[in-house]
Formats: structure tokens, C-alpha cells, sequence
């Protein structure tokens, strides 16, 4: 590539940010970084209507919390902005005009109420009412009026839009880099509204013009945008522009049955569609994901790196992106692949880090432990994580690490303890209190040993061993727990048992 690859991501700040939009952010990112590219963000905010309070701050921390740092955007101007294009209004009527006087394009005075009346018109009859080349000589538009007359409309302050002129009779070769060679007949296109009566432009004129001035080389976006593929090169040949290379992603698919991945989607199963809490959608930070993990399953959601490689660093998918892998079929959605890939970073953070993360769990969640102690927190994370997705599973998982259980799952006491469980634990308790050396293997090697000298079955001991020490059947080696809480503990909680059960 000769020129410097120029990439954006161009989301309309009408609500939270998708995963599938954060997905075309990533793989915009991915591609301009291989090729030492720039990553712009642009905030297409001409719908005024449908603006909505916070949003574009929520898709900046949803880039950000992702890792995805944009070179190019609002607040940071390398000289092709503003990047709002609510700020670059006062271009766009400049643009139409001239398409207007290259003839691509006429003002158009046809109201709301008038075409609303011609398209139910078509229904009566069974048809469609496009507004194109077959009709548009009908309708009123300076087209069909007189110069003067067209003239004398705009001068009394008549709302009008200028709609793009579409060429008839034309077969247009449209080139994609994931879809390939695409043929679109003119005839079945409709003149489109490229600057609206409210004084804004429609998405397509204000998008080919920010992308022209912007000097974008590659437009990288959602399968959603392809019908206007046809009209977008149209704009840029009527301009005389260069027109960027295409390539319009698959779309992200249900887990379960056929459609677009929706809000309802997530709702329905539980589980987030959304990077960051949106007022009541939890987002994927905020249920615990950790955000490299979501960039790694996003990538793979349409992306095929060619090798049974699943586990990618930002760092590896930057060296092995390649749009020339992107497949062209949508990507089932999978919640469940989604907490594997979460499970496989969380194993592969220190425990030191995961201690952190840990203590700042249990502060939120107001748990007063008896073992504040970092090194504590690392021993029982080093214990407990292989059984873990998220740093908020941990607290479930190692409760009886810091206090004793308050309960006994009932199913192991109706199984576990026996009319002579209680003796048992009083002798062994005896044998535990007279250890010197409390750690894991010295007291396994022990109490192993009083088993067999006593004639003893391990099952007679070391289940409810472990009832009463954790509260149910579940938790590591259960001699690992013993060192960790200690003799006296341990004592204690045999002693607490006994009176209780």
C-alpha cells in the first residue's frame, strides 16, 4: 500500500455501544495498526433527533476500557477535524450543491404527507413506491419544474431536501475485499435524500465528505451498510473523488436460532450485549470480564487466523489480522466460549494480581475477612482459581478460608455424619492439637498415618473432615485448607461441629 492507511470507526452516539460495534472498532484498529496506520474516531451525530445524553462519552470509555486507543478524534486533532460531524455541518451544504450543479443531484419540495400518499397508493395496487428515474420526472422536484419556478420555492423559505440523481440503465461493479466482485443494476435504486430540510445531511453525503477531507483509504464496517455500497461509490464517482477500498464485516448472530445479536438476546440468556453498564444492561466490565478477554473472543467472531490458535494478545492479533481471512457468513454469538476465554486469562494472571483484584472484591462487596494479609489473599487464590471464570467467583469458592461455615450442606450431613463421626473427630482433634509443624504435608502425613494405625476407613474421616472445616463437599486439598486456616481454627471448627450437629 503506497499511502499511508487511514481507518475510522463512526458511530452514532444514539445510545451504548454494541459489541458488534466495538468488534468494527477492533478490527479497524487491528488493520491500521499491521499496516502503521492511523484509527480515527468520528462522532456521525447528524440525526439530532434520535441524540442521546452521554453517549458519545460511553463509546470513548468503552474504546478506552478496551485498549483500543484511537490516534485521531474529539479532543485529540491532528488536523482533519472537528471529528463531530455536528460541528462540520456548515461543509455539507457546500458538497450538495455542487452536486446539484454537476447535475447528480436536485432539489426535491415533495412533502411527508405527499409521498406518504403515493406510497400507500403502490400498496393499494400491489407495488413499491421507490423515487427514482421511473417516476421522479412525476414528482415535484426542480427536475420537473422550471428554473424559475424551482428558484421562486427555495427564495420563499419552502422546505426542500436535494436528493442524489441515480443513473439509469447502468450495471455498477462494486469491489469488497471480503465479499469480493458485487453487480448492482441502477435501475432498482432509489434517489436517495442526501441533505435534509432541517439543514443537516442524510449519513451518506456527510460520510462520503468526511471521508474524502478525512483522506480515509479503507472503509471497514458492518454487513448493515452494504445496500449503500451501490450509492456511496456513485457519490464519489459524481465527485470525481478516489474512492477507498470496502469491506463490510459479517454480522454477529443469536446464540440460539436465526437474527442479528440483540439487547432482548442478552436479556432473554443472561448474559451481556453491551462493554459497560448502560443504565439496567450490565456491561462486560462490569460482570467481570477482563477486558483483553473480550477483545480475544471478539476477534474470533468472524475473524479465522488460519491456525488452531485461540489465545491472542492486542500485540499477536495487530502481527496476524488480515481482512483477506475475514469470513463472509455471520458469527454465532456463544456466552459460554465467551467466560472460557475469560477463565483462560484469569489462569494466566499472577496470583499477586488476582490477590489485588480479590481484595477489592471483598472491600465492595463489604466482606469482613479475618485475613486481610495480601500473602494470605495469594495462597488461597493459588488455591481456588482453576475452578473460577471471574475474580467475583472467588469469594463463593473460598468463603471458609476466612470464616467458618455458618451452615452445613444438609445432603453431606444426611450422608457424611454417622453415629460415631462425633468420636472420631474428638480423637483426631487431639492428634491435630498435638502437631508442632501445622503445614499441609506434615499434617496429611499424620492424620494418614493415625487412620491406618486406628484401622480406620478415609472415608470415615475425611469427608466429614471436610463438612465441617468448609461447610459442604467441595473447596482443594483439604490439608492445603488446614494450613491455611490454621490449628487453632481448625480445632475450633471441629469443636463447633461436634455441640452443633
Amino acid at each position: 500500500m503506497s499511502k499511508k492507511v487511514r481507518v475510522r470507526f463512526a458511530p452514532s452516539p444514539t445510545g451504548p455501544l454494541h459489541i458488534g460495534g466495538v468488534r468494527t472498532a477492533l478490527f479497524n484498529y487491528l488493520f491500521a495498526k499491521q499496516h502503521k496506520g492511523d484509527f480515527i474516531l468520528r462522532i456521525e451525530d447528524t440525526d439530532q433527533n434520535r441524540y442521546v445524553d452521554g453517549a458519545e462519552k460511553y463509546i470513548i470509555d468503552s474504546l478506552q476500557w478496551c485498549g483500543l486507543s484511537f490516534d485521531e478524534g474529539p479532543g485529540k486533532d491532528k488536523g482533519y477535524g472537528p471529528y463531530r460531524q455536528s460541528e462540520r455541518k456548515h461543509l455539507y451544504k457546500e458538497y450538495a450543491e455542487t452536486l446539484i450543479n454537476n447535475c447528480h443531484a436536485y432539489y426535491a419540495f415533495d412533502t411527508a404527507e405527499e409521498l406518504d400518499a403515493h406510497r400507500k397508493d403502490h400498496e393499494v395496487k400491489g407495488k413499491t413506491f421507490i423515487y427514482n428515474w421511473h417516476n421522479r420526472l412525476k414528482l415535484k422536484n426542480s427536475l420537473s419544474l422550471s428554473k424559475e419556478e424551482t428558484q421562486r420555492r427555495i427564495d420563499s423559505g419552502e422546505d426542500y431536501v436535494i436528493r442524489f440523481f441515480t443513473p439509469q440503465d447502468q450495471k455498477l461493479h462494486l469491489e469488497d475485499i471480503i465479499r469480493g466482485d458485487i453487480e448492482i443494476d441502477t435501475n432498482i435504486l432509489d434517489d436517495k435524500v442526501l441533505y435534509k430540510s432541517d439543514g443537516m445531511p442524510t449519513y451518506h453525503l456527510a460520510n462520503i465528505v468526511d471521508d474524502h477531507l478525512m483522506q480515509i483509504t479503507h472503509v471497514i464496517r458492518g454487513e448493515e451498510w452494504l445496500p449503500s455500497l451501490a450509492l456511496h461509490q456513485l457519490l464519489y464517482k459524481a465527485f470525481n473523488w478516489e474512492t477507498p477500498e470496502f469491506a463490510h464485516l459479517p454480522l454477529i448472530m443469536k446464540p440460539v436460532g436465526k437474527g442479528k445479536l440483540s439487547k432482548r438476546d442478552g436479556e432473554k440468556l443472561g448474559f451481556p450485549v453491551f462493554p459497560l453498564n448502560w443504565n439496567e444492561s450490565k456491561g462486560y466490565r462490569e460482570a467481570g470480564f477482563f477486558p483483553e478477554a473480550v477483545v480475544n473472543f471478539l476477534a474470533l467472531l468472524g475473524w479465522n487466523p488460519g491456525t488452531e490458535q485461540e489465545i491472542f494478545s492486542l500485540e499477536e492479533l495487530i502481527a496476524n489480522f488480515s481482512l483477506d481471512r475475514v469470513n463472509k457468513s455471520g458469527a454465532r454469538f456463544d456466552p459460554e466460549k465467551n467466560k472460557w476465554y475469560n477463565h483462560q486469562y484469569l489462569q494466566n494472571k499472577t496470583n499477586e494480581e488476582l490477590a489485588t483484584l480479590f481484595a477489592a472484591e471483598l472491600t465492595k462487596r463489604e466482606i469482613p475477612v479475618s485475613f486481610p494479609d495480601i500473602t494470605y489473599l495469594e495462597k488461597v487464590v493459588a488455591l481456588i482459581k482453576e475452578r473460577a471464570d471471574f475474580v467475583a467467583d472467588f469469594w463463593e469458592l473460598s468463603d471458609y478460608f476466612f470464616e467458618a461455615p455458618k451452615v452445613y450442606d444438609e445432603k453431606a450431613v444426611r450422608k457424611q455424619w454417622k453415629e460415631d463421626t462425633p468420636s472420631i473427630l474428638t480423637e483426631l482433634k487431639s492428634v491435630l492439637k498435638d502437631i508442632k509443624d501445622f503445614s499441609s504435608e506434615n499434617i496429611e502425613t499424620i492424620v494418614k498415618q493415625w487412620i491406618t494405625d486406628k484401622e480406620l476407613s478415609f472415608g470415615k474421616v475425611m469427608p466429614p473432615l471436610r463438612l465441617i472445616i468448609v461447610g459442604g463437599m467441595k473447596g482443594p486439598h483439604i490439608f492445603d485448607i488446614l494450613e491455611m486456616i490454621g490449628s487453632k481454627e481448625t480445632i475450633d471448627r471441629i469443636e463447633n461441629a461436634i455441640n452443633r450437629l
